[in-house]
């Protein structure tokens, strides 16, 4: 301008001088104004330029044979020892490899291999690193034990195998906070509730109308919260099966999943009519009108929100897709802010997410994710929060779940509730930790019953509660009588609930059952046995009456001591499984404090 202004007449010159100037001041004016207006509007948060860093190639593990069934599952379970992924293979196979294990697979590698169906999805067991829980289509849900350093052969007798569905096992999930609970979502439309300590079906919850696509529990544990084919999203009592709140999910038909955040709201992903993929905030109040939503793409791929408590951040993982889409959620409108989205070349095939136990926090690690894809290799990728200082950042690690369990189980099917106990990333012990340090209690433990008190004097505190697996088939009458044997003299029976609400919710197998069917039913004692009852009968005879006049019948009374054989022999086969086992539960219980 100053150029063309010489060149023209005085006046026109002077004219292009002061647009000139005024152009300049403009300019000047909004560089100020926007300079403010970011400093004042832009949101500010600690987690904004969150990046992510893949290992290099060096140190991922490849030669991995993923599985390749249609299910849509994560395939990959991860905790700060193992991980583990379900493969292809004839039967329900899956591997465990030591973290630490990088390079080219063996293909001879022993994997464990105890079911005679495909492995649909896997879940390491909060309290113990060693304790892996698998669910395949072959109706089953077992539990596994790995040694430190990883198999040196092929595993293929369980710690325990749970029996109760009549069609496959979809989902499994722990307890965050109850010690031995363990969840599983069938095919047969029921949820049930295990002791893994035990083998006990502690309850059945049954009533939902179709498929069961996703479950998950609240931050206590005192409410279930699922995702179904018919649209609906229902959060339950797991203890009595009470439907407490309800409402329409996504609209699409394809799978959707739901997760509690640790405030009590819900998150879920799933698709629009259109098959858009897309992602909603729900108060648990109102299901019906989300908080906020928003459509992402319109790829086929289910999205799986993984969730970290501690810094209320989600990474959505689309099966099947590149992307990795990560959310910082707070109480701030729109209350779900994107952050970034970290892309690679080669799609994810299964997803695994490192529990903050296991991150790097002398390098501001905050996230850690597996990705397997369909070339066999399994990529590591690290999400940072860059920072100058090498200290430890406090804000950044919180007290994190630790792997003591807050509650027993027998405390939480009564209907207490507990927070999980927390300790700190750098390490010693939180205030709640030290509290609580006497209630450490190893996984897989059996319950100390008050008929077993005196021989426990000359026994191990704790020990696992068999030598071979026990299977549990709650529909048996003969099977009841061996889940009576399993625990107490005295047992109760499973509770067997209806999935219903104190309104009607639409649901076939709710609207015809009774409101009492809402209840969870406590079964009545197997029998009672007078221990000074020395009556001797004829088996033709059809009642008998004891020394205190109480009349018992025969039939009842043969079942009782058939139950009472039985647990004997249960007992007999604990003891000689505890003498041998003795030396390796001590330092099971060591490496547990």
């Amino acid at each position: 301008l100053p150029l063309v202004a010489n060149k023209l007449p005085c006046a026109s010159g002077f004219r292009l001088n002061q647009l000139l100037i005024i152009f300049y001041f403009k300019l000047l004016f909004f560089t100020i104004f926007s300079f403010f207006y970011k400093m004042q509007f832009v949101r500010q948060s600690k987690f904004r330029h969150v990046f992510c860093k893949p290992m290099k190639r060096e140190y991922c593990l490849e030669d991995v044979r993923i599985s390749k069934i249609s299910w849509d599952s994560t395939f990959c379970a991860v905790n700060p020892k193992f991980i583990a992924i379900i493969t292809d293979g004839a039967g329900g196979p899956f591997i465990v490899v030591p973290i630490t294990k990088t390079g080219r697979l063996e293909k001879d590698y022993p994997f464990v291999d105890g079911h005679k169906g495909p492995v649909l999805e896997i879940a390491w067991c909060p309290f113990n690193d060693n304790v892996i829980a698998s669910c395949s289509e072959d109706c089953t849900a077992k539990i596994w034990r790995i040694p430190d350093g990883g198999l040196v052969k092929p595993l293929k007798q369980p710690l325990m195998e749970l029996a109760g569905h009549q069609k496959r096992v979809t989902s499994i999930l722990w307890h965050p906070t109850a010690n031995n609970i363990l969840l599983t979502a069938g095919g047969d439309l029921k949820l049930c509730l295990w002791n893994v300590g035990t083998g006990e079906l502690l309850v059945q919850i049954a009533g939902h109308p179709d498929l069961i696509w996703s479950v998950d529990f609240n931050y206590d544990g005192s409410k279930l919260l699922t995702t179904c084919k018919d649209k609906k999203i229902r959060v339950i009592d797991p203890r009595t099966g009470l439907i407490l709140r309800q409402g329409s999910g996504h609209e699409g038909v394809k799978p959707q999943h739901g997760i509690f955040l640790k405030d009590g709201r819900i998150f879920t992903t799933g698709f629009t009519r259109r098959s858009e993929r897309m992602y909603a905030l729900r108060d648990e109040e109102n299901l019906e009108e989300p908080v906020t939503q928003e459509e992402l793409d319109t790829s086929n791929g289910v999205l799986f929100p993984f969730y970290d408590k501690d810094t209320g951040l989600i990474y959505l993982c689309g099966k099947g897709d590149s992307n990795i889409r990560y959310y910082e959620v707070n109480n701030e409108a729109p209350y779900v802010h994107f952050i970034n989205t970290f892309t690679s070349p080669e799609p994810q095939r299964g997803i695994g997410f490192m529990p903050k136990r296991g991150l790097k926090i002398n390098e501001n690690e905050i996230a850690r994710i597996f990705k397997c894809t369909n070339k066999g290799v399994v990529e590591i990728l690290q999400f940072f929060v860059p920072r100058k200082s090498e200290m430890f950042q406090e804000d950044l690690y919180p007290d994190t779940a630790s792997t003591t369990p807050a509650i027993t189980a027998e405390n939480w099917l009564d209907g207490q509730n507990a927070n999980p106990i927390l300790m700190p990333l750098h390490g010693g012990k939180s205030q709640q930790e030290k509290t609580l340090e006497s209630r450490r209690s190893a996984i897989l433990t059996t319950m100390q019953t008050p008929s077993d008190t005196s021989a426990a004097s000359n026994t191990p505190a704790a020990a696992l509660s068999s030598s071979s697996s026990t299977v549990r088939h709650p529909a048996s009458e003969s099977r009841d009588a061996q889940t009576a044997a399993t625990n107490t003299t005295f047992p109760r029976h499973p509770r067997s609930t209806e999935v219903v609400s104190e309104q009607d919710v639409g649901c076939p197998a709710a609207a015809s059952s009774s409101s009492s069917s809402s209840v969870a039913l406590r079964g009545k004692a197997a029998g009672r046995v007078d221990s000074n009852d020395d009556t001797v009968a004829h088996t033709a005879v059809s009642t008998l009456k004891t020394s205190d006049g109480t009349e018992i019948a025969v039939d009842e009374l043969i079942s009782d001591m058939r139950q009472i054989k039985l647990l004997l022999r249960r007992l007999e086969r604990r003891l000689r499984f505890l003498e041998e086992r003795q030396q390796d539960n001590d330092h099971f219980q060591i490496e547990q404090i």
